[in-house]
């Protein structure tokens, strides 16, 4: 009997009508008291990273939302149907779609052949819904253009958040023009002028502001106290509620003699310098998240494939792996690929952080996303969809700005109990002033002040607008931060442990000195070609790639000795010493080796020693730049690898390392990790590239996977190098350390504006109209600081762009 295991399902749900952190909190608090659902909401996102244990827990889910009085964000695919006889087909086929989990609606039309489909977005994919569809024997090809649903998505989104801006400007515009003249009572009343409006005409002003532009307020605060809970709507309903009935309260029983006492102009500046607030935070935001806008559009909508006997254009999503594709100058590549055939130089800026065009030539890889700068390329694709490398990076950004710091914890729990306290503190000053001046009019306004000023905006703003800039920004060079942790983590790093081959190296060995003739490596080249062996590569590098080599006969390879032969009518040996006594060779007398970490081995052709070959894994050119950085900041560098100990004790030495671990087999490497955190009594991060690197990387406080290295090191580190370059390293850590220099910044500011203004406010040294200015500043002060993260360099990144042929 095989027994069905429930995998949980991890959806990003988008929301809708969420006005400060509040919401968020509440939201999340919700939906976490759900049985089997783990949920955390970001406000600066507006979304919901939710895990069930069971897609039937979905519903509960969205009915919680829903029940809060927000919405949830859906996705729609087209489906052209094939095979349905009658219109018993299509309501079979609409009740089936309808019962999927996650699935809204689904409409499906008999007369058109077509099924239409609306869900949760995260929960089912075109690919699974066309297997449901094809399950039940009809035929299904999905009709949308776009290039991806979740593109799709991103662009109505962005229509619907344009549409709402630009409503939210007309709305402040006139809110504007309302409240101008209102100002000239103000004035007024501080004895500039001799007059007031009259009583009526300011009601007649004021009223369109407190009940059109405000009712946003309003709803938000009905939302919040029907759930039994507070957030900001309330504060500004509740303060710009009392000024404004307190004053049609006087105008109703004292008639035109109330001129000159009346609040209208507080709470109508109040609700336009707020919504003017709103509208300025929400266009800030819209900036932080403008990383995963830059990310999608890279991928094009159609890509130009062999089809048959002839080029043809086919919706991105139809692209398989083994397609033949052609890229044109100045298109983007559709997909991850090999060359086939062409050059071109390609900018992969977006994705690797690289500033210069990267030369590509036949069989190299490619990444989609990258623009095709010179000629025309042909290419095989390798990976496809959600497999591939921009995917990836899309996922892991996405992954890194849902999360949430544990200082925001804090935050969460203070915000939680924010809003009610500031209620008491309101009720307390009105009370207080009122018992003290006796003037009801001087306490309500001293009470407003108090409710307007206290926002938990910033609060709830202060760290996921700074991790989603800053992990944005870091992608933007090539530097994919898997989580918060990481982020927290990364800039208190004590010590790090670099991978030699690959990481601080090329990886691959060359030819550094030969102490024969061009002839004699020739023929040592061409009996290196049956040898797979990266120092025999090595050699037939080193006579260059479009050399003609003869092929070498009767081979004979000596385990731990070497490689010997037959090449165009000559005896070939090469190999170690012990290969020579073997061949009794005679070896001649050489000076004492030196210590360059080289290997050397021995050429003999027709019985006589001719030259000795050294071999080397050279050193990155950034591998010094970036061991010196390191240094300045204090943090210790550690060398491991399992190669012998001469040639890792000269690496040490030549970069200046603090120390090194050579002979170290893989399993080892988690212990000198260990050894080595134990010894600093800190964080101790590892650098390295390949599967035998991936058991240290996650033993490491912070694993660090360089870009050019294997997927399962790259899935197992926590911080991602899209480009094979040392010194994004110590950039790793520097923009970890920005950001986290931001976040306390934010909530320096965040708690500021807070701990002074409402005490400023109590004791009436704050107008309503000042409160609500510095409550709208606040949090444009956080999305300000934080979008300040986007000037961020990368070192590296400015080394990388330095052209030297100029």
């Amino acid at each position: 009997m095989t027994t069905h295991i429930q995998l949980p399902i991890h959806l990003q749900l988008p929301l809708t009508g969420m006005s400060c952190a509040n919401c968020a909190s509440r939201i999340s608090t919700a939906l976490n008291q759900l049985e089997g659902v783990t949920a955390s909401v970001n406000f600066a996102l507006e979304q919901a990273a939710i895990e069930l244990d069971d897609p039937g827990r979905l519903p509960a889910v969205l009915e919680s939302i829903k029940g809060q009085g927000y919405d949830y964000g859906s996705e729609s695919f087209t489906f052209q149907i094939s095979g349905m006889t009658c219109a018993g087909c299509s309501a079979r086929l609409e009740r089936m779609l309808t019962a999927l989990p996650g699935v809204l609606s689904a409409e499906v039309n008999f007369s058109i052949e077509q099924a239409r489909i609306t869900q949760v977005p995260g929960i089912q994919t075109p690919a699974s819904l066309r297997e449901q569809i094809e399950g039940l024997g009809f035929g299904a090809q999905l009709a949308q253009g776009s290039a991806s649903a979740r593109r799709q998505q991103l662009l109505e989104r962005e229509a619907q958040e344009s549409a709402a801006a630009h409503q939210a400007l007309i709305q402040v515009i006139v809110s504007a023009l309302l409240t101008l003249p209102l100002l000239v009572g103000m004035l007024a009343m501080a004895g500039l002028l001799p007059w007031h409006l009259p009583a009526w005409l300011e009601l007649v002003l004021a009223t369109p502001v407190q009940f059109w532009v405000g009712r946003r307020f309003y709803r938000g605060a009905w939302l919040a106290i029907k759930n039994r809970s507070a957030n900001m709507d309330v504060l500004v309903a509740t303060g710009t509620s009392a000024a404004y009935f307190y004053s049609l309260y006087l105008l109703l029983t004292l008639g035109m003699a109330a001129s000159g006492k009346l609040y209208f102009e507080a709470s109508a500046i109040i609700i336009t310098l707020i919504s003017l607030g709103k509208l300025l935070e929400a266009r800030a935001k819209r900036s932080t998240r403008s990383a995963i806008r830059e990310l999608m559009a890279l991928r094009p909508d159609t890509a130009t494939v062999w089809r048959g006997e002839s080029w043809q254009s086919v919706a991105i999503d139809d692209v398989l792996r083994g397609d033949r594709l052609r890229v044109l100058v100045g298109e983007r590549v559709p997909v991850d690929g090999k060359i086939l055939s062409g050059e071109s130089e390609l900018d992969e800026s977006i994705l690797t952080g690289e500033s210069l065009p990267v030369p590509r030539g036949l069989g190299e890889s490619v990444l989609g996303g990258a623009i095709n700068r010179s000629g025309v390329l042909e290419i095989e694709a390798t990976t496809v969809g959600e497999d591939s490398s921009l995917s990836k990076i899309i996922a892991l950004v996405e992954n890194a700005q849902m999360g949430k710091a544990p200082l925001q914890q804090l935050v969460d729990k203070v915000s939680a109990v924010f809003v009610p306290v500031v209620m008491a503190i309101a009720l307390f000053t009105l009370l207080a002033w009122y018992a003290y001046s006796g003037d009801f009019g001087q306490a309500l306004l001293a009470a407003v002040a108090v409710l307007v000023i206290a926002c938990p905006c910033a609060l709830g703003l202060a760290t996921p607008a700074a991790i989603v800039t800053g992990t944005g920004v870091a992608a933007r060079h090539g530097i994919l931060i898997k989580d918060v942790d990481t982020l927290q983590k990364a800039h208190a790093i004590k010590a790090l442990i670099f991978d030699k081959t690959g990481t601080l190296t090329q990886g691959r060995p060359v030819l550094a000195s030969w102490s024969g003739n061009d002839e004699q490596l020739r023929l040592a080249a061409a009996l290196q070609q049956a040898s797979e062996h990266p120092l025999a590569q090595a050699m037939r590098e080193a006579v260059g790639q479009g050399a003609v080599l003869p092929q070498p006969e009767a081979v004979e390879v000596r385990v731990g000795a070497g490689i010997m032969g037959q090449v165009a009518g000559h005896t070939v040996a090469i190999g170690n010493t012990s290969l020579l006594a073997q061949l009794g060779i005679a070896q001649p007398q050489q000076d004492e080796q030196p210590a360059d970490g080289a290997t050397r081995v021995w050429v003999a052709i027709d019985g006589v020693a001719v030259g000795i070959a050294a071999l080397a894994d050279t050193l990155r050119p950034e591998s010094p730049a970036a061991i010196a950085t390191l240094r300045q900041r204090g943090i210790a560098s550690w060398l491991v690898s399992g190669d012998a100990p001469e040639p890792v004790a000269h690496i040490a030495a030549k970069l200046g390392l603090d120390g090194a671990f050579d002979s170290v087999l893989p399993a080892g490497k988690v212990e000198k990790v260990e050894a080595l955190r134990a010894r600093t009594q800190g964080l101790v991060a590892m650098v390295g590239d390949g599967v035998n690197d991936a058991p240290a990387l996650a033993a490491a406080d912070v694993g660090i996977a360089m870009g050019s290295g294997s997927d399962v090191a790259m899935e197992t580190a926590s911080i991602t190098l899209m480009r094979s370059d040392p010194r994004l390293v110590a950039d790793a850590i520097d923009i970890s350390a920005a950001t986290w220099r931001t976040i306390q910044q934010n909530l320096f500011w965040a708690f500021v504006f807070n701990i002074i203004g409402i005490p400023l406010a109590a004791l009436g040294y704050l107008s309503p109209e000042l409160a609500g200015a510095a409550m709208a500043l606040s949090s444009i002060t956080v999305l300000s600081n934080s979008l300040l993260l986007k000037r961020w360099q990368p070192k590296a990144g400015n080394h990388a762009g330095t052209r030297t042929d100029m």
